[in-house]
């Protein structure tokens, strides 16, 4: 076990008895910082939830971020990504805090909230309501838990400056916006991020599951997020009156023959071994009942480990979506527009098994065998592993219990799923998700730029 020169001074500093902090166990002086910081930080979570803000509309929370950072003691850098993305305003937040020679570590929390109406009941529940850009009214919930992020990592930052005399190196803060529409990390990059800031050695980030029980950290080496992409499918056809089908070509009829083949290319075109789901998400089309319209659109959805399953699939929706046109008589100059949202993309994110296996036995040190866990790879997405420059850096993301041990097992009674990110029910058990996110993180990041 390692021995740190300083924790008496710390322990003391923190009213801690002489002969206790003498036996201390390497994260005592961690946890003695969480527990007091807890109150104001569980306060300022409470606040942050109240007040969401939607992907591109950071505005508020990365100001207030960037604020706590600065009083932190680290040197900030906010606006990081504007301007790099058509109509991006750029609210991203980068906090340095150098500490000598040593490794660059980079830790990342996401920002953003979703269009979600919140049914949680809480008190500090959102009940925020906003207008979009485009001049849409939506509702607006941190139900993916970005809130418990960026929390987080203001009390990871006290932490780490707390204890500047245990680590050596650089550590560099990331607020990123806009992770729901996966192109936040994009916009930052294309700002000369890494010609702007140090390029780290390596990066971490954390994600709250409410799926594990609060205290415990889950762990997933190699895959563990599928890539998104996203595709528009413009379905056209030749307008006309509902009582005279056979002087039109119907779009909405062929859209949904085509909805029924896109299933086919997973099932019958993508091995068994190699994960893919492929949803259409929305359909748009029509005006009146007795109208057939000129045009369906189709909104879809791609996730994938593998690239090469990825640019398969891409290929076999457009393959099927012509060939079904075709097959209903649609003229030439009335095949269908398929596209591939390029800035709506997030690579797979691939954890670095080395580093995955380095930090088990440090978590499992600051939180106990027990409450570290294997985590299953699973379809959704993130864009975190961008920073990761397709596997140049290593990267990894761990899970953080936000659920009471009690709620999973009357879940796993009943059979009903626990509300999960995305769902308007999404209610981290706050305190102690917090507390388990921080002490995690920080055991974490001093084992790699520790002494």
């Amino acid at each position: 076990m390692r021995m740190w020169p300083t924790i008496v001074a710390i322990g003391l500093a923190f009213g801690l008895p002489a002969g206790s902090v003498l036996a201390a166990e390497p994260d005592d002086d961690v946890r003695a910082i969480v527990d007091r910081e807890l109150d104001g930080l569980v306060h300022y979570y409470e606040a942050l939830h109240a007040t969401p803000e939607l992907s591109r509309m950071e505005e508020h929370t990365s100001a207030d971020l960037a604020r706590e950072l600065r009083a932190a003691g680290y040197t900030v850098t906010d606006h990081v990504g504007r301007y790099a993305l058509p109509g991006y305003q750029g609210y991203g937040v980068v906090a340095l805090l150098r500490n000598g020679a040593g490794p660059t570590l980079l830790v990342r929390a996401d920002m953003d909230a979703l269009p979600v109406a919140e049914k949680t009941g809480l008190a500090y529940a959102s009940t925020r309501r906003v207008k979009t850009p485009g001049g849409a009214e939506l509702p607006v919930m941190h139900a993916c838990g970005h809130d418990i992020h960026v929390t987080s990592m203001v009390g990871f930052a006290r932490v780490m400056a707390a204890l500047k005399s245990r680590w050596h190196g650089t550590l560099m803060l990331v607020g990123q916006p806009a992770e729901e529409t996966i192109d936040g990390a994009e916009a930052m990059l294309r700002d000369g991020f890494y010609e702007r800031f140090p390029k780290p050695d390596l990066a971490l980030a954390l994600h709250d599951s409410g799926q594990l029980p609060i205290g415990s950290v889950g762990l997933t080496p190699g895959f563990a997020l599928a890539t998104s992409t996203q595709m528009d499918v413009v379905v056209r056809g030749v307008g006309g009156h509902g009582s005279a089908p056979q002087d039109a070509k119907d779009p909405i009829v062929l859209a949904a023959n085509i909805v029924m083949q896109l299933q086919t290319i997973v099932s019958r075109e993508i091995s068994p071994f190699d994960q893919a789901v492929v949803t259409v998400g929305t359909i748009h089309g029509g005006t009146k009942r007795n109208i057939i319209p000129d045009e369906v659109k189709l909104e879809l959805n791609i996730r994938t480990y593998k690239d090469e399953v990825r640019e398969h699939i891409i290929q076999a929706v457009a393959r099927i979506v012509r060939a079904a046109a075709l097959g209903a008589g649609m003229p030439e100059d009335r095949l269908p527009l398929v596209s591939v949202l390029e800035h709506e993309y997030a690579p797979a994110l691939y954890n670095d098994p080395a580093l995955a296996e380095r930090l088990r036995p440090v978590l499992r040190r600051a939180l106990g065998n027990d409450n570290v866990r294997d985590a299953p790879p699973i379809m959704a997405s993130e864009d975190f592993g961008r920073f990761g420059l397709n596997r140049k850096i290593p990267v990894l993301m761990f899970w953080v219990g936000a659920n009471s041990p009690e709620t999973l097992a009357a879940a796993e009674k009943s059979g009903t799923p626990v509300p999960t990110p995305h769902s308007p029910l999404f209610a981290p058990v706050a305190r102690p998700t917090l507390r388990t996110g921080i002490i995690a993180m920080s055991a974490a990041a001093l084992e790699v730029l520790g002494p």
